[in-house]
């Protein structure tokens, strides 16, 4: 059985843009709010569906480092270390829609405590960047 890990993909796909492969049991998703200034992150872990066999993103914490307008993080959070934790409400997301724009500094992937832009996987086309849970294609 081909590895697990996260896809990624351009929404406007065109020929020439394919599916980026990432092998990945667990990672956080990270950014900055345009606006705010306030990092927020995600964490999630790649799994198989019990049911279908098929890869899911299981989210498994949220925390936002302060609030602000726009980023206020939900009532049951609780706040630790200067960051508001909690458990995502939605939490196997079919697939995650990241916008990205030049404007702004990049996603962040962090493996393993290792943070990297997005970019490094995947160049944004200033539009929305795909990712969801897969197998290594091929």
């Amino acid at each position: 059985m081909a590895p697990l890990g996260i896809c990624l993909s351009l929404a406007a796909a065109l020929q020439g843009n394919p599916v980026v492969f990432v092998p990945v049991a667990e990672f956080t998703l990270a950014w900055t709010h345009s606006i705010e200034k306030v990092r927020w992150e995600e964490d999630y872990a790649v799994l198989l569906d019990a049911v279908s066999g098929q890869p899911l993103l299981h989210a498994l914490q949220a925390r936002v480092r302060g609030s602000a307008a726009g980023m206020e993080p939900p009532p049951d959070a609780v706040l630790r270390q200067g960051w508001y934790q909690y458990t995502p409400a939605i939490t196997t997301p079919p697939e995650l829609r990241l916008t990205r724009s030049e404007f702004t500094p990049d996603y962040e992937v962090c493996v393993q405590g290792r943070c990297q832009p997005m970019a490094a996987w995947r160049p944004s086309d200033g539009g929305v960047t795909l990712l969801r849970a897969c197998r290594q294609p091929g």
